[in-house]
């Protein structure tokens, strides 16, 4: 098994580079969604949540309230630590559940939007930065998904450097022009992970 961590800033394609992966047969353990999966309604993680933060962070339906909850931890570094000690245990050992069924001749690649920024490059054999410059991310942000330029500019600010990802890469795939440049470059880092998946 070959274990993968992919990372990129806001905006730099990460996404699409793990959906070109996955086309090609990689397993992809998607942090964000496991993130996500552990605090649904009916499980430990949201009771954990409720337990600490209170009824409040629910909707009406009874489903965990992302905004109220990131209005309260994105403004206290304490609050944030906490939903943190809940949530990372959780995704953790849900990422370890899937890797261990994906087999030993797998290439598992680990989708990790804050790898850097939690210093967790030394739990994979190798980490995929998908790089792009600050000006074709911040163009991104605002045409594709709608953003307002200082909204974008904030959460940009607010990650890693470009810099930092940088320095964690083994590999990088630049991801700085249309889709159909792309592709052929993941389809060769995909050979490349192959290969070395084999020879382990």
């Amino acid at each position: 098994m070959l274990k993968v961590g992919l990372t990129g800033g806001i905006g730099a394609g990460k996404s699409e580079v793990s959906r070109l992966l996955s086309s090609h047969g990689a397993v992809i353990v998607d942090s964000d969604r496991i993130a996500r999966e552990v605090v649904e309604p009916g499980t430990p993680g949201l009771a954990a949540v409720v337990a600490e933060f209170g009824p409040g962070v629910l909707t009406p339906e009874g489903t965990l309230d992302r905004p109220k909850l990131g209005a309260i931890v994105f403004a206290d570094p304490d609050r944030l630590a906490a939903l943190n000690a809940i949530v990372h245990p959780l995704v953790r050992a849900r990422s370890a559940e899937l890797e261990a069924a994906a087999g030993t001749a797998a290439v598992v690649v680990h989708d990790v939007p804050l790898l850097a920024e939690n210093g967790l490059a030394p739990l994979y054999d190798l980490v995929v930065v998908v790089d792009a410059s600050t000006d074709t991310r911040l163009d991104r942000l605002v045409r594709l998904r709608g953003m307002a330029p200082e909204e974008a500019r904030a959460r940009m600010a607010a990650q890693a450097s470009r810099e930092e990802r940088l320095a964690v890469a083994d590999v990088v795939i630049d991801n700085d022009g249309p889709l159909e440049t792309l592709e052929p470059r993941v389809t060769a880092v995909w050979e490349d992970l192959r290969r070395r998946a084999d020879q382990d």
